[in-house]
């Protein structure tokens, strides 16, 4: 991701830029002291992401993003923790760095970008992210990146252009489809039992018939899926 840093402190903007040369993929291509400067640089080039401070001589931060016809993400940097409700007003802001910026909250707030523009990018909203978090899937959820650990997911049920994620605990809707995330679930653990469901075999109480019964839900089981689902079962 090409960045650029916003702040009138050079010692924040160093520190910023800092933490993004520590930075898998994040480089940045110009700093600016000032939003105007920022501004013109923005009119004849593309970027991905803004690190933006909010006080400044000239414009405030949300001066600054009023300008912009096509803000591209923006993550705010500041000492002022009263804006933080403003700030989730504008879509294209993405999170909120209190100053100092820590290096863990640094690398959450990469993480948040880098999964709004994957999103925005496949347009979907499953993403895994790299090899450290092959047991970990995300989900875009209202604006907010919600990890879920895969054995804990019990069952995936398509409704439209939506998918349902249930664990024992929770369920969480998300634009997405059943052959999306089919791909991003382990084959030895889900099975597509019908054209609506994916199962954890592991969560299987029973089976009778044409469905099995997971947690509380009767999953259907149709004719064409069930003998992949009983060579997948460890049967006596």
């Amino acid at each position: 991701m090409n960045c650029i840093i916003i702040d009138d402190e050079q010692t924040a903007r160093a520190i910023i830029s800092q933490l993004c040369s520590e930075t898998n993929d994040l480089n940045v291509v110009e700093e600016f002291s000032n939003a105007l400067q920022a501004i013109k640089y923005l009119n004849q080039h593309e970027i991905d992401l803004i690190f933006l401070d909010i006080h400044m001589p000239d414009f405030t931060g949300f001066d600054f993003i009023e300008t912009l016809k096509k803000p591209p993400k923006i993550i705010l940097t500041t000492s002022d923790d009263h804006f933080a409700i403003q700030a989730f007003e504008y879509e294209c802001i993405v999170d909120y760095l209190l100053k100092p910026v820590t290096p863990e909250r640094f690398k959450k707030a990469i993480h948040k970008v880098a999964g709004e523009i994957n999103i925005l990018n496949n347009k979907d909203g499953v993403q895994n992210f790299d090899s450290n978090s092959a047991h970990d899937l995300y989900v875009n959820i209202d604006r907010r990146l919600i990890k879920i650990d895969i054995q804990k997911i019990c069952l995936v049920e398509a409704k439209g252009d939506y998918i349902n994620i249930k664990t024992e605990t929770d369920s969480f809707r998300v634009h997405s489809s059943l052959k999306k995330i089919k791909e991003k679930l382990p084959e030895q653990l889900f099975v597509k039992v019908h054209r609506s469901f994916i199962i954890n075999i592991e969560k299987i109480i029973d089976i009778e018939d044409n469905s099995v019964l997971i947690n509380k839900d009767v999953i259907p089981v149709s004719r064409s899926n069930r003998s992949d689902l009983m060579k997948r079962l460890n049967l006596l």
